[in-house]
């Protein structure tokens, strides 16, 4: 317990450890694991693809560099990387050491991890796992682009190492801070920006004979901890209250009977298309606070309550919970609102803020934000819909790997063998829409869990269903399904799941996928809305269209001015930042971002050839009535910042030696400023200090180099800055 006291659990057990690899090496009368043909196979593959000595199993100071402990780190880390990949976890840095451990004392070929892996795991365990063999081909590419980037990294950390002790050769101890603008740590750089595990950074110290100050490094962990901390204060916040074993054993041991919530699924639908759910009338059987059972809880107390029967939906599936309210039995005026509702054990907590004392025994009428609900229920059948539709364009390699159903909006994440692309997403949406224009039917079963399994086209996640499951099927009847000649499953949307749905597709409206972004190598993750959210993305796409193909007719008018140039340039740049964070349909964003990359490349290309132009004209006007060159202080009239710079420019080559100022007032009270010093021969004039001075004059700042600077202030009177700028000039030339 947090004050460091022991408690015992409500059950008891003794975990032996007898996992499947130390059954074997029993029954096979081996002295390790090692030994098994559930290791030998792999550890002979080893020896052939690296080309090191045989293993010998071989310990402690027999194990001469440490050979024999890279083959098992490589035998241990390729099984665990092909099934975890097959299951849609991905590899991040976190067994990064050993990696590299295994890398620097066997020395193997590239690709080592994914041919040993084609040889030897999808043989041994491919039969038990059969997603092996199914996802063979995202296991092989992930190994590979993770070998690369993880060795890739590996260097780019090794030469941050280096050049760190370089700076210092006589510290034994790693300095704890680079001098950048921060005074970043350097391991808490290595470890945030490559992805470095602390004790990796400490090893790849130790073999250059340096240690990692103890200081810096305890800094760093408390750090880290008090981050996973906060993120998982936040996250247990969001997920509100949850019954530990503690009372989920004294709920037991008391008898109070677990939540009937099968009036979550009560609500009919009118001809006219609206909802309808039945009152729900409930007692309350416990309340739960500061984790522990009580029987009242006083007013304005944040608590959990049992109730012996619920209408409202716990999150669960991917589906986050109902709201809504109850109130007190002949007592209309007080109303106790229901922010979320877990479940645990059978039991559903409802989470409220008691508006008066609450107690076991209480009569109470619940009713439900039907509006919430009804948001839920479309976004939720949108995503069924969307995983179908995911599989009919993409192949069945598309794979939910998650999911996440709000009132707002769905997201769903798949496995991609590639990046999503603009026509597909486009094909996604129309396969929805279609099944959304059917208006078909929604039924719904409970079935036997190896009867519904037995379906074909079922589609479901990596998790453990409950038996009897419950089967979701659109357009077609659970019964029709559950035949064994029946095919049409197939080209319909079947999965297995507890959400609440709606009773027909119709209610969805639309269906408009908004984000597609890589999650992590060979996951790609949706979002997606649906109704009148839906309607609004697509009317917001067709106007940003509108507006992309004004600016394209504008753009092929041949006689545009400088400022008109300058104008569309700013304008293209604007609808740039529109598109590509406005709520429309990506595939329409991917297509106009394409657009408008090209519009902006033409529009920089036609300003820069004008502003030549007209800077060319202006420089050769500066040097007509400038009889001495040497200096150059002026004011001219220019539309933007570049075009003074590149009057400047031309006026330096057209007259080589030249310190050339000028200033330019725009209409705003704005004043740009770009000055350049001669290349040669070289005086004490430095152009970015000359900038700096003549801009501090205006309130304003400055920056360049020695050769070059530009800047900008505010001023409605330039002679003081002229006359700053000419007396710095001669000052330091």
């Amino acid at each position: 317990e947090a004050d460091k006291s022991l408690r015992l659990l409500p059950q008891q057990h003794v975990d032996t450890g007898m996992g499947l690899e130390r059954l074997v090496t029993v029954l096979q009368g081996k002295r390790s694991n090692y030994e098994t043909d559930l290791f030998s196979p792999i550890l002979e593959a080893i020896s052939k693809v690296s080309g090191a000595p045989k293993y010998q199993g071989l310990l402690g100071e027999e194990d001469v560099g440490h050979i024999d402990m890279a083959y098992r780190v490589v035998a241990d880390h390729i099984r665990t990387l092909c099934v975890c990949i097959a299951d849609g976890v991905y590899p991040g840095m976190s067994g990064a050491e050993a990696v590299r451990f295994f890398i620097r004392v066997l020395k193997p070929p590239p690709q080592f991890l994914s041919s040993l892996g084609l040889r030897t795991v999808f043989s041994i365990l491919g039969e038990t796992f059969p997603e092996l063999e199914r996802e063979q081909r995202q296991v092989i590419n992930i190994l590979n682009d993770n070998e690369e980037a993880f060795l890739s990294s590996l260097h780019r950390g090794r030469r941050v190492i280096d050049r760190t002790l370089l700076q210092d050769e006589a510290t034994k101890a790693f300095p704890g801070k680079f001098q950048l603008e921060e005074k970043m740590d350097v391991a808490w750089s290595l470890h945030r920006n490559l992805g470095f595990p602390l004790d990796l950074i400490g090893m790849m110290l130790e073999e250059r004979g340096v240690s990692l100050d103890k200081l810096a490094l305890e800094l760093l962990a408390t750090e880290e901890a008090e981050r996973k901390t906060r993120n998982q204060q936040e996250e247990e916040e969001q997920t509100g209250l949850k019954l530990d074993v503690h009372c989920l054993a004294d709920l037991q041991r008391g008898g109070i009977p677990c939540t009937n919530d099968s009036p979550k699924y009560d609500y009919t639908m009118a001809t006219d298309g609206k909802y309808a759910f039945r009152p729900c009338s409930a007692t309350v059987l416990m309340l739960y606070k500061d984790q522990s059972l009580h029987s009242q809880i006083d007013q304005g107390q944040r608590c959990g309550v049992i109730l012996d029967q619920t209408c409202y939906y716990a999150e669960q599936g991917g589906q986050s919970s109902d709201q809504g309210y109850f109130i007190r039995e002949n007592q209309q005026e007080l109303l106790f609102p229901v922010e979320s509702v877990q479940v645990a054990g059978g039991y559903v907590v409802h989470e409220v803020i008691t508006p008066d004392v609450l107690r076991i025994g209480d009569k109470l009428q619940l009713f439900l934000d039907e509006a919430h609900r009804l948001a839920c229920m479309a976004n939720h059948t949108a995503t069924h819909l969307l995983n179908f539709a995911l599989r009919q364009v993409l192949g069945e390699s598309a794979a939910q790997r998650g999911s996440h159903v709000t009132a707002e909006r769905l997201r769903f994440d798949v496995s991609t063998m590639a990046p999503v692309s603009r026509e597909q997403l486009y094909e996604v949406e129309r396969v929805i829409k279609d099944r959304i224009s059917q208006d078909q039917e929604v039924h719904t079963a409970l079935v036997p869990l190896s009867t519904a399994k037995c379906v074909n086209g079922l589609r479901t996640v990596d998790e453990v269903y409950p038996n009897p499951v419950r089967v979701v099927s659109v357009g077609v009847s659970v019964d029709e399904t559950l035949r064994k000649d029946f095919q049409r499953a197939m080209w319909t949307s079947v999965e297995l799941c507890c959400g609440t749905h709606l009773l027909r597709t119709g209610a969805i409206q639309d269906v408009v996928i908004i984000t597609e972004r890589p999650l992590a190598k060979g996951i790609t993750r949706l979002i997606a809305i649906t109704r009148e959210e839906a309607k609004q993305a697509r009317e917001t796409g067709l106007r940003l269209a509108e507006e992309v193909e004004s600016v394209t007719e504008r753009m092929k008018t041949k006689s545009l001015c400088l400022s008109k140039s300058l104008r569309l340039s700013k304008e293209v740049g604007i609808l740039t930042d529109c598109v590509d964070s406005a709520i429309m349909p990506q595939w329409q964003r991917k297509e106009l971002q394409k657009k408008l990359k090209s519009l902006q490349r033409a529009a920089n290309t036609h300003v820069r050839k004008l502003e030549l132009t007209q800077a060319a004209v202006t420089a050769h006007t500066l040097l007509d009535k400038h009889a001495d060159p040497s200096l150059i202080v002026d004011v001219v009239s220019v539309d933007s910042l570049s075009l003074l710079v590149k009057v400047v420019n031309q006026v330096c080559e057209k007259s080589p030696g030249s310190s050339v100022l000028l200033l330019s007032k725009q209409d705003s009270g704005k004043v740009f400023c770009a000055c350049q010093a001669p290349k040669e021969p070289r005086t004490d004039l430095s152009a970015a200090q000359w900038a700096l001075v003549v801009c501090s004059t205006m309130g304003g700042n400055a920056g360049g180099t020695d050769i070059v600077a530009k800047g900008s202030g505010t001023s409605h009177n330039l002679d003081r800055a002229l006359k700053a700028a000419v007396n710095f000039a001669r000052a330091n030339r």
